[in-house]
């Protein structure tokens, strides 16, 4: 006669298996959420250049805005460098 009830590496693979099923399908959705975010940031871009603002410069304007005054200068310093060794200046 076989006994039909769950063993405990069953049931360790069955709580195994749903956590890491939950974890899936938390990143999936934190994926989902990040192209919508990304879609977004599309709209407010094409929303900007119809009122005819340069997205490109809009774009710089937010990447520097996350920088340090100190990483900017740094940045600038070496750009101003790199420009003068080429004749640009």
């Amino acid at each position: 006669m076989m006994d039909d009830t769950p063993s405990a590496a069953d049931n360790a693979y069955r709580v195994t298996a749903d956590e890491l099923r939950q974890f899936v399908e938390r990143f999936e959705r934190l994926e989902m959420e990040k192209k919508d975010i990304a879609d977004q940031q599309k709209e407010v871009m094409a929303e900007a250049k119809g009122r005819g603002y340069d997205t490109k410069a809009l774009r710089k304007l937010i990447a520097l805005r996350k920088k340090s005054a100190d990483e900017i200068a740094e940045e600038e310093a070496v750009l101003e460098m790199y420009r003068q060794a080429l004749g640009m200046s």
